[in-house]
């Protein structure tokens, strides 16, 4: 997410820091680099010039140029604006009035609309609401079985219907349904195309008028940059949106149509797509986002991610066995299967503040096949093993091998690194902060 951007950002911010102070020349310098990153990124050429006059206006206050960091200043004020530029505050979905809530989900067909529906039922769901799908997409024939399935696995009610029914009458019989059986929210996935026409502005307006929503999000495919921007202005102009969900951000390496879309349209970012999985999606908030533009990481929503997938009575019988010292394999393992729940490797730790930098400096890429192989070796051990690891001696370690499909020296490495973050936890648990260093506890 970001890196093309954020790479170039970063080289920029260690140049400006290891300026002794701060001078009209090397702000018009340093700005014009930031000019021309943001630029290559596909970001709208009018928001680049205004961002870039609002920092150059703030960075040669005097405040700033006299500071004692002025390069740490220079990064705060590019920072600020980059929250203002995604859109200042973070905004939820209007869900306050008498359920149930209707929300429209428009935009082009393959902006990944009928997925970000069941998405955004799931993330409601899990929140406590009651969400009831309607396809309201009768030109493509998958569409209907799509959302189908995907409510099956989510296990969230779908209005099903016989062939030939409008999307006007669709959406009327489902709310009515909707009411009567008292689901609470009513997520509507309408039709898409091509390209914006006059039929599927004259269809979307006569579905607002009789569903009235309190939400119609605009689904943008990230990775079309500047032409998401534009076509969410057009959807805007003719229907009204009232936000945004920006799909695909995860594969986005630029960022233009992020850093964009508020400005041009007037309307913000509500959620982003992060993934192809059922729960890869988040509610977007500007701070955070830039936070992880400039390589800062984004420990809050590591800390709500890690909040989701931790049962709370499994945390506290952990924190027993850590202050007793009795951490085994077999917990270790259950400590793997917590992390892929929580997504990607590569998209925990772009979380942790200074990883990027830890990474080019390493060279190492995290690889999801090193967890798999991790997970192999833990699942060739017998139960014994698994909770004595001091049983494990050359024989043990020679079959485990051959039945994870590995190798002695992985099998070696693996219990090195499960004895150095059993020792890191042990510490942890008594109030302690141990320096670690060289490559370390993580299996990668």
């Amino acid at each position: 997410m970001f890196d093309g951007l954020s790479d170039k950002l970063g080289i920029i911010i260690k140049k400006i820091k290891g300026q002794g102070s701060l001078s009209e020349t090397n702000i018009h310098e340093t700005l014009k680099d930031v000019r021309m990153a943001l630029l290559e990124a596909d970001v709208n050429f009018t928001v680049v010039k205004d961002f870039t006059e609002r920092v150059r206006a703030k960075a040669i206050g005097k405040e700033v140029m006299e500071s004692l960091t002025p390069g740490q200043q220079f990064i705060k004020i590019v920072r600020d604006e980059l929250v203002e530029v995604l859109g200042g505050n973070s905004y939820g979905l209007e869900l306050g009035s008498k359920p149930p809530v209707p929300i429209m989900l428009i935009g082009l067909q393959g902006s990944g609309k009928t997925t970000t529906t069941a998405k955004l039922a799931n993330h409601l769901k899990s929140r406590g609401r009651n969400p009831y799908l309607v396809p309201a997409d009768i030109y493509r024939p998958a569409a209907m079985l799509q959302l189908k399935k995907l409510a099956g696995e989510i296990n969230v009610d779908i209005f099903d219907f016989s062939d030939g029914k409008r999307p006007q009458d669709i959406c009327q019989e489902a709310f009515r349904i909707a009411d009567i059986k008292g689901y609470d929210t009513v997520l509507v996935d309408t039709a898409g195309r091509l390209h914006i026409d006059n039929e599927l502005m004259d269809e979307l307006k006569k579905l607002k008028d009789i569903l009235k929503p309190k939400e119609i999000l605009f689904v943008a495919d990230s990775m079309t940059g500047q032409d998401a921007v534009n076509t969410a202005k057009g959807f805007d102009e003719a229907v009204g949106i009232t936000g945004i969900i920006l799909t695909k951000l995860d594969g986005d390496s630029r960022g233009g149509a992020a850093l964009s879309i508020k400005a041009v349209t007037g309307k913000p970012i509500k959620f982003i797509g992060v993934g192809e999985k059922i729960d890869a999606i988040e509610p977007f908030y500007p701070d955070r986002m830039a936070s992880r533009i400039l390589g800062m990481g984004d420990v809050l929503t590591l800390i709500e991610k890690a909040q989701e997938v931790v049962d709370e009575k499994k945390a506290k019988a952990l924190e027993k066995k850590l202050r007793k010292n009795t951490f085994t394999l077999e917990d270790f393992r259950e400590q793997l299967g917590q992390i892929k729940k929580m997504g990607s490797l590569e998209s925990i730790l772009s979380m942790v503040p200074g990883f990027k930098e830890m990474q080019k400096k390493s060279g190492v890429t995290p690889d999801e096949k090193d967890l798999i192989r991790v997970e192999a070796i833990i699942n060739s051990m017998t139960k014994e093993e698994r909770l004595n690891h001091i049983i494990l001696n050359a024989n043990r370690r020679k079959r485990i091998a051959k039945g994870s499909g590995t190798s002695v020296q992985e099998v070696n490495k693996l219990i090195k690194q499960y004895l150095q973050m059993k020792e890191l936890m042990k510490r942890f648990a008594k109030g302690g902060l141990p320096k670690i260093g060289g490559r370390g506890l993580l299996p990668f």
